[in-house]
């Protein structure tokens, strides 16, 4: 039996509270099943990320002749472009794992890790097969992993996940993607970019069902210029022969007890399938019952407000808590356990402001609430939204979209919404007068904004005339 003082589950953003328990001289132990750096480097928004921008390049010459440039693409190295991106990914992974190899200060143990009491940990498989490891201290940052529907004969076809796609090496002639949500909005952007014709079925009435609806309402509307786009539908049925996949889909309506299937069903057929469908827990292969750590109806592990779980010692952060699936909000978890447990007092997480992007054609980022949410909750509030055209810059550009600002009625800032070129820059302005500022409409209003540029697009979202309630005659501030 080995024994230490901190053990984590995870590679990824557990190893920065991992690295705080080392620089206090405490003894380390990471047990991971897979590559090192966890979901965000190996199989989400590095590799994904990296050859979006791929995508992002060609479709900028694709657009040269909207300014009167002439410009040709003769040729696209697509294996190329995927195989330089995991190349690389692979590297930074294989750097974090020589790196926790030859520290004297981490014990790094390479196999599936479960629970045989409430802090000791068995190893299965890999190279430490069989090994126990005890702890103080244990932080369960497992993560998840993309969940698959229960959709008839999804189990006898050849499917892509989105760990498979960012590994493609050829675009498919036609990708029928089943999801609605940012990885769907993300890799339908990338394969169809670069050649593919692409179908996306989702059951939400939009795309985005996240986002503010308004600019998920939009999203959808230029996708379905780009793609065919089923919204409103569930994939019930696939089928697979002579290298083609067939999905059937009906309509979906959300009532007060769940989704109901009714209409006639729409059949949809392409050579690739890619399940797009969200994600699931890790926590069903830790054995955590014999931990007491409980879990939700969905399966992410139950925390207090300062991340301990349920199970004296056993701490949880990341996605397989299930507060944000992403990977900023991660570190930001990490953060907050290394202070709370090596601070001297326990303070709650903050999730204040914690902005969202896709990255996408158009691009999406929001922060705060959305209005359907102040609807839901009563809430006074009122909203402006301001178009990228209006601005000199947005104008120079050709760009297409919208801010949409939230505030309450005293002029503090509720929530913002956008829709357009560098959506996930231009919320950051935002983020920070939430977090950092006095919340307020002043912050923005009368911070000096660079001239011609497309920040404007947020000082004047947020600054003008206000419609309450978003139905109501205007209400200014």
């Amino acid at each position: 039996m080995k024994e230490v003082d901190f053990l984590v589950i995870g590679s990824g953003s557990g190893l920065d509270v991992a690295n705080a328990a080392v620089n206090r001289g405490q003894s380390v132990a990471i047990v991971e099943k897979g590559p090192l750096g966890g979901t965000c480097l190996n199989r989400g928004c590095i590799p994904s990320k990296l050859l979006l921008y791929h995508a992002d390049v060609l479709e900028t010459v694709e657009r040269a002749g909207e300014f009167h440039i002439d410009a040709d693409v003769t040729n696209v190295e697509f294996a190329e472009i995927v195989r330089e991106v995991n190349d690389e990914v692979h590297s930074d992974s294989e750097s974090i794992r020589q790196g926790l190899r030859s520290s004297s200060r981490h014990d790094l143990y390479e196999g599936k890790g479960q629970f045989v009491d409430e802090r000791t940990v068995e190893i299965v498989g890999g190279e430490d097969d069989g090994t126990r490891i005890s702890a103080d201290t244990v932080l369960i940052a497992a993560g998840t992993r993309p969940s698959v529907p229960d959709i008839d004969g999804i189990n006898d076809v050849n499917y892509l996940t989105s760990t498979e796609a960012l590994q493609l090496e050829t675009p498919p002639d036609h990708l029928v993607i089943v999801g609605g949500g940012y990885i769907a909005a993300e890799l339908g952007h990338f394969f169809g970019t670069f050649g593919s014709e692409v179908t996306i079925i989702g059951r939400r009435p939009n795309l985005l069902p996240e986002a503010d609806e308004e600019v998920a309402e939009a999203f959808t509307d230029r996708y379905a210029e780009r793609f065919t786009v089923h919204t409103g539908y569930a994939a019930t049925a696939v089928t697979e022969s002579d290298e083609h996949m067939a999905v059937e889909a009906h309509p979906y309506e959300y009532g007060p007890d769940g989704g109901v299937l009714d209409g006639d069903a729409v059949t949809v057929t392409g050579d690739t399938l890619l399940v797009a469908a969200g994600r699931t827990p890790n926590s069903d292969t830790l054995n955590l019952d014999v931990a007491g750590v409980e879990t939700d109806e969905r399966g992410f592990v139950e925390t207090d407000e300062y991340l301990r779980t349920t199970a004296d010692g056993v701490w949880a952060l990341g996605d397989i808590v299930g507060e944000y699936l992403l990977k900023h909000n991660a570190n930001h978890e990490a953060q907050a356990v290394a202070r709370n447990l090596f601070g001297e007092t326990l303070q709650p997480v903050d999730y204040t402001a914690m902005p969202f992007a896709v990255f996408a054609s158009p691009e999406v980022a929001g922060v705060g609430a959305r209005e359907s949410d102040l609807q839901e909750a009563e809430r006074e509030y009122a909203t402006r939204t301001y178009r990228f055209d209006q601005t000199a810059r947005g104008s120079a550009m050709k760009a297409e979209g919208f801010l949409k600002a939230i505030i309450d009625l005293d002029g503090e800032i509720l929530g913002c919404h956008i829709i357009g070129p560098e959506a996930s820059n231009l919320v950051q302005e935002v983020v920070v007068a939430m977090k950092a500022g006095s919340g307020t409409v002043q912050d923005i209003r009368e911070s000096v904004h660079i001239h011609p540029a497309l920040s404007e697009v947020v000082q004047r979202g947020f600054s003008g005339q206000f419609t309450r309630g978003g139905t109501q005659p205007g209400h200014s501030h």
